[in-house]
């Protein structure tokens, strides 16, 4: 009898202790609830993000080629549209923001900037962005858009270089690989001698547009790091009021720096007949300038938000991304030719793409293997 009852004592208890492990898994399943909505969220934001960058960079690249085609021959013109658009972004500086959506990178007790250093921020970045807005525009004229687009793809090495030693961007052999694929592809244009009816000039021409296209990518990939830098240093508060500021003040400078040289080197003055000399119209030539600056505003949202969400690097990879589109899209739209040449330079271009990302897979990968490795941590964060 006493034996029956220590197996009925013994049943009960293996029957408690199940219980309770199931209760236990519950609450751990429970618990990942608020997190796992987080990080929906986080995959959102990216998500419009890279759209932004991939959409309007591909429409403004076009629209800025189309301008050049149909007769437009003004450098200063093509510059002012790219920085011009801010005043769409200004409404939006009024708009109440939850405190919920705002990064947990904010420090409250950190004193804000002073007005001092945000007006030499501002200023400098402003001037900057001019200078690479104008290099864009000249590489732009001179090279077919299918070209410039695949010697676009050299600032993600420049960025890579420049975090490397602004943000302390770790280098791997993956990261390597993309970076020197990249390397390999810009360099096989500058042997080609593209000859195609969207390129203006002579071979000197294609020489100053690789150029001025290879120093403008330098330098808007040494303005993604130093933004990401500003960020961390001297704004340390991660929001959309905060995005917004940037790039509306940045693009103020910028505009005024252009309309000085518009300006100072008299192309003003032929403006008016340049619009009539359209080759679709005065109402076409000014719906293409006014898309363009829309367009240039709405791919800076995307780039200045994947830039504080992840890194400067990132947003340029997004941003290379598209470098595929804009290629096969001229070559129905500008009539630009596709050789053997550009074919093996886009490839090179996604194979560095891919590698580089994929290198971010394994990331995530490690970062989600140490947390799920490591249980103690939430127990003590949650004490």
């Amino acid at each position: 009898m006493g034996e029956a009852q220590e197996v009925l004592h013994q049943q009960i208890y293996v029957e408690k202790t199940k219980e309770a492990n199931a209760i236990g898994n519950a609450n751990a399943n429970h618990q990942p609830t608020l997190p796992q909505r987080t990080n929906y969220m986080w995959w959102l934001r990216m998500a419009i993000y890279s759209f932004l960058v991939l959409s309007a960079q591909t429409i403004a690249t076009l629209l800025g080629r189309l301008y050049y085609d149909k007769g437009g021959n003004s450098k200063w013109m093509a510059t002012l549209v790219q920085p011009s658009g801010f005043p769409i972004l200004i409404p939006f500086l009024f708009l109440s923001i939850p405190k919920n959506q705002i990064t947990s990178n904010d420090h409250i007790n950190t004193p804000p900037a002073s007005l001092r250093t945000l007006v030499a921020l501002y200023l400098s970045l402003g001037v900057f962005l001019a200078a690479v807005c104008m290099l864009y525009s000249i590489g732009l004229l001179y090279l077919p858009v299918s070209t410039y687009s695949l010697i676009c793809a050299s600032q993600l090495g420049f960025n890579a270089v420049f975090s490397r030693f602004l943000n302390a961007q770790k280098f791997t052999p993956f990261i390597i690989n993309s970076l020197f694929i990249l390397t390999i592809s810009s360099t096989l244009l500058v042997f080609q001698n593209d000859s195609s009816s969207s390129t203006k000039g002579s071979r000197r021409k294609y020489a100053i547009g690789f150029v001025c296209t290879v120093g403008a990518s330098a330098g808007y990939a040494l303005m993604l790091s130093v933004t990401q830098l500003a960020f961390r240093k001297i704004l340390k508060k991660e929001n959309f009021r905060v995005i917004l500021d940037m790039i509306i003040y940045q693009s103020l400078v910028a505009t005024c720096v252009v309309l000085i040289g518009l300006f100072a080197s008299g192309e003003w003055k032929v403006l008016s007949k340049e619009m009539r000399d359209f080759k679709l119209g005065e109402v076409s030539y000014v719906m293409t300038l006014v898309w363009t600056a829309i367009s240039w505003q709405v791919f800076s949202i995307g780039a200045v938000g994947l830039i504080f969400e992840i890194s400067s690097l990132f947003s340029n990879v997004i941003s290379t991304l598209g470098l595929p589109i804009v290629p096969v899209l001229a070559v129905f739209v500008f009539n630009d030719n596709m050789d053997g040449v550009k074919v093996i330079a886009m490839l090179l271009a996604i194979w560095g793409f891919i590698s580089y990302v994929y290198q971010h897979y394994l990331d995530d990968l490690k970062s989600k293997s140490l947390q799920n490795g490591s249980p103690e941590v939430s127990l003590v964060e949650r004490g």
